[in-house]
């Protein structure tokens, strides 16, 4: 099976514009997360929109694509890069992993946890999760910027939400991490490629209007998504002061 990993960036982010050019110990954010990919696949590409983003990813030799400023959602994004890619070099893979260009950490297990999802022919869409721990808190648990999900026997997902999920009948809220396993959402996704084209051409659903939850969409829709399961913990750049705990993270680690 062939993957290809893109890798969207954006300069214009909202809370942290230049995002994907800030020096994380001496390297851009973007040249952090290109590296940490391209030591799992052959294939992978930075789409942006912005010439600065694509002067810097020439820069440290990665390859890059330029894609329009108006998608509504990296999911949008990578499929114009993906035909881009395919069209240009008259290729073809069989899985599109979407990377996002704020995770300078993504581990390569990760990665491979995602690939391994495909290895199911059933599975339409992959993803991951992480399991909540007691030392985690309650905090971390409701903070509804830290979607949840409920996963089937097959580990396959049920439903995600930016509440808590399930609710845990009959115990205090405070010893729910205890009695129950919860899983934290980690924002990599994975598409069969055809899958890829489907998905965005399908218009925005009730549920994911309500959540502000694009996968929501796809399960509405009718879409398998499988999930790996990690145990690495991942530092997302959002803000400025994310990267400040990213540089203490790298130091550390």
């Amino acid at each position: 099976m062939k993957f290809i990993a893109i890798i969207p960036a954006r300069y214009a982010s909202t809370r942290f514009p230049g995002k994907p050019l800030a020096l994380l110990g001496g390297k851009p954010v973007v040249q952090r997360v290109y590296e940490q990919v391209a030591g799992v696949l052959e294939d992978a590409v930075v789409a942006t929109d912005d010439e600065r983003i694509r002067d810097a990813v020439q820069a440290f030799g990665g390859r890059v694509v330029m894609t329009s400023p108006d998608h509504r959602s990296g999911t949008d994004r990578c499929r114009e890069a993906y035909e881009k890619v395919c069209a240009e070099q008259r290729l073809s893979f069989d899985v599109v992993i979407n990377v996002q260009g704020d995770e300078p950490f993504i581990h390569p297990e990760q990665l491979r946890s995602v690939m391994r999802c495909f290895d199911d022919p059933t599975t339409d869409i992959a993803t991951l999760v992480k399991p909540f721990a007691p030392a985690d808190g309650l905090a971390a648990l409701e903070n509804p910027n830290s979607p949840k999900v409920v996963l089937d026997a097959q580990s396959r997902a049920l439903y995600f939400s930016r509440s808590v999920i399930p609710f845990v009948r009959g115990v205090p809220r405070e010893e729910w991490l205890a009695r129950h396993t919860f899983y934290k959402h980690i924002g990599l996704y994975a598409f069969r490629a055809d899958v890829l084209r489907a998905v965005t051409d399908l218009p925005q659903s009730a549920l994911e209007l309500a959540e502000s939850l694009e996968q929501l969409r796809w399960l509405e829709n009718g879409y398998k998504i499988g999930v790996g399961l990690s145990d690495v913990e991942t530092v997302g750049i959002d803000t400025p002061e994310d990267l400040a705990r990213a540089e203490t993270y790298l130091v550390e680690n």
